[in-house]
């Protein structure tokens, strides 16, 4: 359940951040894994492939870190670093 909530939250986070782009297409997402997230590299992509259907995110290349430090604030979760996105072009607006 917590590794569901926070593929929640990643998901409202990454699309926030394509919102505030204008991206049609979220196309690589660069995080870093926290040393109490409960993921490892592998587990996370099994869920994110769950959670990202129908996103804009579909289909993004992962590229994961992770952070051994328990003592880090953002140890329990999961810190986006940063994201590439694909933009509409020709736009008229």
């Amino acid at each position: 359940m917590h590794e569901l909530s926070l593929m929640r939250d990643l998901m409202r986070q990454i699309e926030g951040l394509a919102d505030r782009e204008n991206a049609v297409a979220v196309t690589s997402i660069r995080l870093t894994l926290g040393a109490l997230s409960h993921f490892s590299p592998d587990h996370f992509r099994e869920h994110f492939d769950q959670v990202s259907p129908g996103t804009r995110a579909e289909g993004a290349t992962l590229e994961i870190s992770t952070c051994d430090d328990i003592h880090d604030p953002n140890a329990q979760g999961v810190l986006i670093e940063s994201i590439e996105v694909e933009v509409e072009t020709g736009r008229s607006g």
